[in-house]
């Protein structure tokens, strides 16, 4: 069992920067990929950001490759979302999630945190 806690989101301008954490229960964090995805008002859950258990691998949705960074400390049971160069495209609710096998899609995750929001003004 895992549990998650996102934090870090709030309200930014456009062009502007926040890093989400996401800290995690239990023993075996270690052993889970991470993702990170948003849902905005009215719109699907959408996938941006995973990272392997060790942290050698990472995926990034096109929508936020080359702006948004992911990345884990095992040692803190916590991973982080980088975003850089935000727009108010950008504005919805962002969850982190846990799954066994690395993998892009929300079926493949298991655990999911409550969310934080973020909202990106223009």
């Amino acid at each position: 069992q895992v549990q998650l806690v996102e934090s870090g989101g709030g309200l930014v301008q456009a062009g502007g920067s926040l890093r989400l954490s996401c800290a995690a229960s239990g023993r075996t964090f270690s052993s889970y990929a991470m993702g990170w995805f948003r849902q905005a008002a009215g719109k699907e859950r959408e996938f941006l950001a995973v990272i392997s258990w060790s942290g050698s691998s990472t995926d990034y949705a096109d929508s936020v490759k080359g702006r948004f960074t992911i990345s884990r400390d095992n040692a803190k049971n916590t991973v982080y979302l980088q975003m850089n160069s935000l727009k108010p495209e950008d504005t919805a609710v962002y969850y982190c999630a846990a799954a066994g096998r690395y993998g892009l899609g929300t079926s493949r995750y298991d655990y999911w945190g409550q969310g934080t929001q973020v909202t990106v003004s223009s």
